[in-house]
């Protein structure tokens, strides 16, 4: 793989596993130094070990609950203390929720939900912009679903919460657009992650795109010569 990012800093959120891990990996063997946040320290350490045996660099472990708004602020600081800037954030952390009709869903799910995959990316942006802008070319990518694009029975938290997401980046887009940061919405599609297992239960997992698949249309879509496009981008095998 190019070392097309060397010296560059990257931030990946649910770095543990799944589509977060994929790119943090994928980052770090296109020379970024990855900030790896998740909840769980051992799905953090596995990263770690992978990430130093392809590249014989460590990246930053952060133990974080990404619902942790105060330790985002934080995180805010220590890492402009530490590099002065953010080039990459990768916003991969999602809640799916339960698949249950509305008036069946419990209210610490519906806020759990909204917690993880809309609030806490509005702290994201609140906390990190300053480093995006002080970055050149710095490139913000949010996970992103079919889902929020038209409604599906029993699936409102997770629906309505990556429609939230979509208007606020493409609100913060909207607001830094004569900057050199750039806001891209980045749909993956049906992937082979425990979320998509829990989801669809009865579907093979040898059938869908495992999620390293991804990392080319990353790499791809951060690099510093090229504009992003606009609106969601979809991944397709």
């Amino acid at each position: 793989m190019s070392q097309s990012l060397n010296g560059r800093v990257a931030l990946v959120t649910g770095a543990s596993r799944g589509i977060g891990y994929a790119c943090a990996l994928g980052l770090a063997k296109a020379g970024a130094h990855v900030i790896a946040i998740a909840r769980t320290q051992g799905g953090l350490e596995a990263l770690d070990d992978e990430i130093f045996q392809a590249t014989g660099e460590h990246a930053t472990l952060v133990p974080l609950d990404i619902k942790d708004g105060a330790g985002i602020d934080q995180l805010g600081g220590v890492i402009f203390q530490r590099w002065g800037r953010l080039d990459i954030l990768v916003s991969a952390a999602g809640d799916l929720g339960l698949i249950t009709p509305v008036a069946h869903l419990e209210p610490n799910t519906w806020d759990r939900v909204m917690a993880v995959n809309l609030t806490a990316n509005y702290r994201l942006i609140r906390s990190l912009d300053p480093l995006l802008r002080k970055a050149e070319a710095a490139r913000a990518i949010f996970l992103t679903s079919a889902a929020a694009a038209e409604p599906r029975a029993f699936w409102s938290p997770y629906a309505v919460s990556k429609a939230g997401l979509e208007m606020l980046v493409g609100t913060y887009a909207d607001e830094i657009a004569h900057t050199e940061v750039r806001c891209i919405l980045l749909d993956p599609g049906p992937m082979r992650t425990k979320m998509r297992a829990i989801a669809f239960p009865g579907e093979d997992p040898d059938d869908l795109t495992p999620p390293e698949a991804i990392v080319p249309l990353l790499l791809e879509l951060t690099r510093a010569d090229k504009t992003p496009p606009t609106g969601v981008v979809k991944f397709t095998a």
